[in-house]
């Protein structure tokens, strides 16, 4: 049985040209080798045909664990499985080598083609993202997105009692050092065999481009730096932005906050993230429209976003540089008590931007999110932040991809959700989480004339939408009511 699925494995890599014909029994070896198998058998019948890679990974790791070849471990089982489609994975020059050769006749076959070799060798998990919850929610700013993420996942016990008692060791140093391609991987740090990168060269530094592993949104990328330093949010943060959008018009490109609680969940390893997807905010209408003195060839405008942002617009990136600059070195010590900004408690610095780049038609586009990240007694999470009256739904860092309308949701919900409706329709038997109570409490009153079977769930869909707006409009700074627009029309014209 091994050597059909072996067989049907290698079939698939032909199939989608990870190999050549020529490379079929080098590959084949290779895989027996890590399987322990000093022979190969010649199947007459291929058994799982049909079956993708995934799958047969699946298959042929079901095989090692049943041998005795690998502990049947979380971990263990993703390094073979990783190592096995380094068997048909060319080495990062060739790679690089057929990008580039695509990219001289168009940037978007050269991303189209690593972006299918990403998701061909299963460095990209097609499957377990196809688990995923995903759908829109129509609001005044536009269609957010929310993904419950069922992707990654859960670690066995016994896997996280071995992390725990495993030797700790700074090689990689983090998740994103470029260390990471080809890295076995071991214990407590994901398999990296078949981990692939694109050198990128922005504004003369050396930069990585790669593909998420769990993308949230089509050809969802990451752009990381050749050196481990911390994430700083400055004029060259928007000159590399603007450099990698003009190298991939198609694509946009952003980057995280570079401080606490408005920060992404790595502060240690600058990089940023971006893809071929437009997202609400990209698509929002301008509420009105400003001018800089000093920069006459960009045009500047407040967008329709529950948070607060600046949209910078010029076929000039060195002059869109240059007026985001002269913004953020003016938002990072501006201070408003009346609607609740301070720029520094003490020397702690508490005001940064997340800062999106992208191409529209002739011009580049830098949209500058503002930021702070206080916090006080009421708000101990942060005041520009989710508040607790939400956390039920949402309560983690509001990092650049919801910034932009995409909620990326706790894996809990698809549970907890399903007994929310369960009990919007009478159930008694229904098990709600203390923390949903209240609110599946306020939509049964709401819906319960309208409630049924048929519509129960997209009902509850659409209020989930409504608390992820709710999170947005938390981490606005300056809010969309009368008070939130005088202030803002202040720190404008503050510039």
């Amino acid at each position: 049985m091994i050597f059909q699925y072996i067989h049907q494995l290698i079939t698939q890599a032909l199939a989608t040209q990870l190999i050549e014909p020529e490379d079929e029994i080098y590959a084949r070896n290779q895989v027996l080798w890590l399987l322990q198998l000093q022979e190969y058998k010649e199947t007459g019948v291929a058994s799982g045909k049909g079956l993708d890679i995934p799958d047969l990974l699946e298959k042929i790791v079901g095989y090692a664990c049943e041998q005795g070849i690998i502990e049947d471990i979380f971990d263990e089982k993703e390094v073979l499985a990783s190592k096995i489609m380094n068997c048909f994975m060319a080495r990062p020059s060739r790679v690089n080598q057929v990008f580039y050769e695509k990219y001289n006749q168009a940037p978007h076959e050269a991303t189209q083609y690593f972006y299918e070799l990403s998701k061909n060798s299963n460095y990209i998990q097609m499957k377990r993202i196809r688990q995923n919850i995903e759908y829109k929610t129509a609001t005044e700013y536009g269609d957010l997105d929310i993904t419950i993420n069922l992707s990654k996942p859960e670690k066995d016990p016994k896997s996280i009692a071995m992390e725990r008692a495993v030797q700790k060791t700074d090689y990689p140093n983090c998740l994103l050092c470029i260390e990471n391609e080809g890295y076995a991987g071991r214990i407590g740090h994901p398999a990296r065999s078949n981990h692939r990168m694109i050198r990128v060269d922005l504004v003369g530094e050396n930069w990585y481009l790669q593909y998420s592993p769990y993308v949230y949104y089509n050809e969802h990328c990451i752009v990381l730096s050749e050196t481990h330093t911390d994430m700083k949010i400055s004029p060259a943060t928007f000159a590399r932005l603007l450099s990698f959008v003009e190298k991939f018009p198609h694509y946009f490109l952003g980057s995280n906050a570079d401080i606490p609680i408005v920060g992404g969940s790595i502060l240690s390893h600058e990089h940023y993230q971006g893809g071929n997807y437009s997202f609400a905010m990209a698509k929002a209408d301008e509420d009105w429209t400003f001018t800089i003195g000093n920069f006459p060839e960009v045009e500047c405008a407040v967008v329709k976003w529950p948070m607060s942002v600046i949209r910078l617009r010029s076929g000039n990136v060195e002059a869109l540089v240059d007026a985001g600059a002269h913004i953020l070195a003016t938002w990072k010590n501006y201070s408003d008590e009346t609607v609740g900004i301070f720029a520094k408690t003490g020397a702690v610095p508490h005001n940064t931007i997340t800062p999106i780049a992208r191409k529209n038609g002739d011009l580049f586009e830098l949209d500058l999110v503002l930021r702070n990240n206080r916090t006080n007694k009421k708000h101990p999470l942060g005041i520009f932040h989710p508040h607790s009256d939400v956390h039920h739904i949402k309560k983690e860092n509001i990092g650049l991809i919801e910034v932009m309308g995409l909620a990326v949701l706790p894996a809990r919900l698809k549970v907890e959700l399903e007994e929310v409706e369960r009990f919007i329709l009478g159930r008694a038997d229904a098990q709600v989480a203390d923390y949903h109570l209240e609110w599946a409490k306020e939509l049964k009153a709401s819906y319960q004339a309208v409630i049924n079977e048929a519509n129960v769930e997209a009902i509850v869909r659409k209020e989930v939408g409504k608390k992820f707006l709710r999170v947005l409009e938390d981490a606005g700074v300056f809010k969309r009511d009368e008070e939130g627009a005088a202030g803002f029309l202040r720190f404008i014209k503050s510039l």
